[in-house]
């Protein structure tokens, strides 16, 4: 919830420090704002996951409760205007990253340990969908509270944060013995440095550079890429190197815990189950990402709503998304304890994958119905998948490894939100820059502006644009209002050019191209995800042991908990 607060807070927030975000030096301040929060989490929840591992993860959760409601209170706090100001947020809310991925590293494994196998879908559901209705709960909150005050988008995750750390350690108890080991710093270096530098460089890439619409060229952008792909490599190298475990004994002390268990991609139900989480990942971040954008900067204006008033709208006609995963999470959750993970997991992906199809076959000024059915669909099939490939993912493991498992597919969840953002932008920005110019330039001499302001607010980068219709701004108002052309112009051009209507018909064109080319992405790792969950294995490890080198992880008899009749009995490893 306070993540999709924040996001559809953001014009109210650097109205408050006195920023204009979209002004070129400071769309850098906005990127992390929205970015900042998921770079951390998909950086850190592995390590902390291990950590729960080590040294008790309800232990690591109570704290993160802790650390979240401190950052909380920071964030409303801010004594800084302009970019101080926001850099006092974007550095609060790394902080408020690192507790949050202290509860979402742990508290899958968490619910695995505290819950039986005939019940642990329908647990991990319920989880699942309160995440998501958070999500979406969030956007209607932020619409609401930002029109009262900034500061109270971060005043409401305070009470709730402080009632959660209390309720936490009030609550929950330990009822996993960890294994204790020393940490793995050149692996926890290598991943954290690898990763954070990866995703920062995708980051960039949305960002222009020098003639072009995209940052893709830039050589620090370039760096950032492949110098964050080879520390991944090193990482691998580094994660699979033998451990000097006799050396330890012998000493008498604790050996070496490697940070990410690359044994466990043996399990091909942890492997098929995680590569599913990261296309369903990158595929909805594209979704929502690009629904707010379509709602915010076409159809609703178009239907005669104010551009400041869509971003609550948009929350608001999202709805049928978030009704769809909580019809389906809880209940796919609890059928897949019966009668397993993969035929809901599966179906899941085909009905989203069939959902960005219709959406892609919409037109742009589209039927709300119609529009409302295929969300609805989409929901239903997110929340046919989600539970199941947890309780699938969770349950393929040893139970000493739950918490690094559990901080594992958080990592993929996080890094495809992470990675959709860098994908489907560029994709929308590439086919915006070579059709928007052009259109937006006669468009604007047609209705009075002289030519040589036309084409210098039609030259301005095409991510600037999407971004003023995401924070509903005006988009016109935008490019001309700095440069005092508007008040050059009769009241009857002015009207024309601010209204509802000029930029959602100008732009729809150059938009509904770039939807289909997003909406076709997205349908395609949609069905390569569900290929993947197909061929998720149906076995887990023997003896409570990590695989060995071969197949032998799927050579073994036993159905793993939560995939079948069979696993509905409560027993333990042997």
């Amino acid at each position: 919830m306070d993540a999709s607060i924040v996001i559809i807070s953001l014009p109210a927030i650097f109205r408050g420090i006195g920023l204009d975000p979209l002004a070129a030096g400071n769309i850098g301040y906005l990127l992390w704002m929205i970015l900042g929060y998921l770079l951390v989490s998909a950086v850190l929840v592995v390590v902390l996951g291990r950590l729960g591992d080590m040294f008790g993860r309800v232990r690591i959760y109570n704290l993160g409760f802790l650390i979240f409601a401190c950052a909380s209170v920071a964030l409303s706090l801010d004594p800084f205007r302009a970019g101080a100001g926001a850099l006092w947020l974007i550095l609060w809310r790394i902080v408020q990253a690192f507790g949050g991925s202290m509860l979402t590293a742990n508290s899958a494994a968490i619910l695995t340990d505290a819950f039986p196998a005939r019940q642990r879908g329908m647990a991990l559901g319920i989880n699942q969908m309160t995440a998501l209705a958070g999500q979406f709960l969030g956007l209607l909150a932020g619409g609401l509270l930002a029109a009262v005050d900034w500061r109270a988008v971060f005043w409401v995750s305070v009470p709730v944060s402080i009632t959660g750390t209390v309720w936490s350690y009030l609550s929950l108890r330990e009822t996993a013995s960890g294994r204790r080991g020393r940490v793995d710093w050149l692996g926890n270096l290598t991943f954290a440095c690898g990763a954070g530098i990866l995703l920062a460089g995708i980051t960039y890439g949305i960002q222009p550079y020098g003639g072009s619409a995209t940052g893709w060229g830039n050589p620090w952008v370039l760096t950032g890429l492949f110098g964050g792909l080879f520390l991944l490599l090193v990482f691998c190298l580094v994660e699979t190197r033998p451990r000097a475990l006799g050396f330890a004994r012998a000493a008498g002390t604790r050996a070496v815990e490697p940070m990410f268990r690359l044994s466990l991609f043996r399990v091909r139900a942890f492997a098929a189950g995680n590569l599913a989480v990261l296309l369903t990942a990158i595929a909805r971040g594209g979704l929502q990402f690009m629904l707010i954008i379509w709602l915010q900067g076409i159809w609703l204006p178009l239907r005669g709503y104010d551009f400041a008033d869509t971003p609550l709208w948009a929350g608001i006609f999202m709805l049928p998304l978030t009704v769809g995963f909580l019809i389906a999470g809880p209940v796919s959750g609890y059928l897949s304890d019966r009668f397993g993970a993969r035929l809901f997991a599966t179906a899941g992906l085909v009905l989203v994958a069939g959902s960005f199809l219709g959406l892609l076959a919409l037109p742009v000024n589209f039927d709300y119905a119609t529009f409302a059915a295929l969300l609805l669909l989409n929901g239903l099939g997110q929340g046919m998948f989600s539970a199941p490939n947890t309780s699938s993912i969770m349950g393929s493991v040893p139970a000493e490894y739950r918490g690094v498992a559990s901080g594992m597919r958080s990592t993929f969840q996080n890094s495809g939100t992470a990675l959709s953002i860098g994908v489907f932008f560029s994709l929308m920005v590439s086919g915006l820059a070579s059709s928007l110019p052009a259109a937006l330039s006669g468009g604007l001499q047609a209705h009075g502006v002289p030519a040589a302001s036309a084409e210098q607010a039609s030259s301005l980068p095409p991510v600037s644009t999407l971004f003023a219709t995401f924070l509903g701004n005006n988009p016109v108002g935008h490019l001309l209002g700095s440069s005092g052309v508007l008040d050059q112009l009769t009241a009857a051009q002015r009207a024309t050019l601010t209204g509802h209507t000029f930029f959602p018909q100008l732009v729809s064109g150059p938009f509904h191209h770039g939807l289909t080319v997003v909406f076709g992405v997205a349908a395609v790792m949609a069905l390569v995800a569900a290929l993947a969950s197909a061929l998720r294995g149906r076995h887990e490890p023997r003896d409570g042991r990590l695989p060995k080198n071969g197949p032998a992880a799927d050579s073994h008899p036993e159905r793993p908990a939560g995939d079948g009749p069979a696993a509905r009995a409560d027993r333990p490893l042997r």
